[in-house]
């Protein structure tokens, strides 16, 4: 059991066949042009999709918080998948998903997702912290 710098909760580490870990990523990225579809169903099916995405790679989100014109997900990865394999695999799938399920989204826009997005370390920060930050998102 190891803890996060200045944080008193504890954390169980993560294995597999080869290594023990504990990789958790805050990660953000918008729709093409920062246009707002992501709202209503589109909004929940995203979060379907992303969790279910997750979930087949053995990866997990911890927190994930839907803006109309962006996301933002607190995930937790095995570092041999990587997590520019799993944003690339949660933008491609999702945009695939609702693209075929929504079509005012695939009227709107040729491919949903820009191809930047953003990546960040837990590092010093406890886990709360930054969890607390992406459930608040809508909030602020």
């Amino acid at each position: 059991m190891f803890g996060y710098p200045g944080s008193s909760k504890f954390k169980a580490m993560q294995t597999n066949a080869t290594i023990a870990f504990d990789c958790t990523y805050p990660v953000a990225w918008c729709p093409k042009y920062r246009r707002p579809v992501l709202t209503g169903r589109v909004e929940v099916r995203l979060k379907e999709v992303l969790r279910q995405t997750c979930a087949g790679v053995g990866a997990e989100v911890l927190e994930v918080e839907v803006m109309p014109d962006h996301v933002h997900l607190l995930v937790s990865v095995d570092p041999q998948f990587g997590i520019t394999r799993l944003v690339r695999s949660m933008k491609g799938r999702s945009s695939r998903i609702l693209r075929e399920e929504f079509s005012d989204v695939r009227r709107r826009m040729r491919t949903l997702w820009t191809n930047s997005w953003y990546i960040g370390t837990v590092g010093g920060a406890s886990l709360e912290t930054v969890r607390s930050y992406v459930e608040n998102q809508k909030v602020a």
